[in-house]
């Protein structure tokens, strides 16, 4: 297979969200993308239509911390379509995860829309372990918010984060 000409690498993935905060269920879909491409960008957008906890530089700290010894994983940032992105990086995979059949119809349909738009791109859904398949960072910010713990559901860098804002 060809290099990718930016990165040097064969097979580049995307994996997108705004990732507030990271979660251990996202963390797991990074370590099972790790397994299938060359490199995976995790890629924290700037969504306009939602109010997040932390600001995009906050996550993208938690996410580096997280991910640190995973050599083929980066960190990156970006606003506006998903598609122009994965084309500045030379991205050809975007990776996605699928908690439950509610998640799929609305990510088939980012599936469908981001192939209109660039018709190379392809989309990979993965599952996460069992145990994720409830976990999503808005229960982590409702939990943590009314004092439960989140110990177990989140990376120790994002718990340490989680911590100071109770205080």
């Amino acid at each position: 297979m060809k290099k990718n000409r930016k990165t040097g690498l064969k097979k580049i993935a995307v994996y997108a969200g705004s990732f507030d905060p990271l979660t251990n269920g996202h963390l797991d879909i990074i370590k099972r993308a790790v397994k299938l491409f060359d490199g995976i960008i995790v890629a924290v957008v700037d969504n306009p239509n939602k109010k997040p906890m932390f600001t995009y530089g906050q996550r993208m700290e938690m996410i580096s911390a997280s991910i640190s010894k995973m050599k083929t994983v980066s960190v990156m940032h970006f606003n506006g379509l998903l598609v122009y992105f994965m084309k500045k990086v030379g991205a050809i995979v975007l990776v996605r995860g699928l908690r439950e059949i509610s998640d799929f119809e609305y990510e088939f349909q980012m599936a469908l829309m981001n192939r209109k738009l660039n018709s190379s791109v392809e989309t990979v859904f993965l599952m996460p372990a069992e145990k994720y398949t409830y976990l999503s960072s808005s229960v982590v910010k409702e939990v943590a918010g009314l004092g439960g713990k989140v110990k177990d559901l989140v990376p120790q860098h994002v718990l340490a984060y989680l911590q100071k804002i109770k205080k």
